[in-house]
């Protein structure tokens, strides 16, 4: 068996992801198969898929050292703003200091799975694409932009799914 190619990280060398900070987070489906959510008329309306997702990603500045500032779940990507606070003069009741970004990450595609693959019985062909996009948000400007990128990314849909060069933000 041929052995699969290295795959070039996406994520800024030596940069410290466990530091404080916001990022914006793109992670999308495997084949872009559309199970988290339907658009109609600007509107996101979740389905079983996307519920759960919801559930754990709202759950999980339970177990890390994370705040999710927006997100927003589109049939076959999402897009979150997280802030990392790995600041140890906080009081904080949080089980896992986390590592870095990608093991919440990591964790989240894992538990979404599991529990998708455990409550919704026929979903074996559910998969998360490999990797995920990020960007450090560097400004209270650019900050301001991914927000508004977010929520206005449901009127968008309908144009932008078609036309894949208009997917730049």
């Amino acid at each position: 068996m041929k052995p699969l190619p290295k795959r070039k990280s996406t994520r800024l060398k030596e940069y410290d992801y466990s530091q404080f900070g916001f990022y914006f987070i793109t992670i999308c489906l495997k084949e872009r198969k559309e199970f988290f959510s339907k658009v109609i008329d600007g509107k996101v309306i979740l389905t079983e898929f996307g519920k759960i997702v919801e559930d754990i990603l709202i759950d999980l500045p339970k177990y890390y050292n994370i705040e999710i500032d927006s997100y927003i779940i589109m049939p076959d990507h999402i897009h979150i703003i997280i802030v990392v606070d790995n600041d140890p003069t906080r009081e904080k009741n949080i089980s896992t200091k986390i590592e870095t970004l990608s093991d919440v990450i990591g964790k989240f595609k894992s538990y979404s799975t599991k529990r998708i693959k455990t409550q919704l019985k026929g979903t074996q062909d559910f998969k998360w694409q490999k990797s995920f996009y990020d960007r450090i948000i560097r400004s209270e400007k650019e900050l301001y932009q991914i927000r508004k990128y977010i929520e206005e990314n449901p009127l968008r849909w309908e144009i932008e799914k078609h036309y894949s060069e208009n997917l730049e933000m």
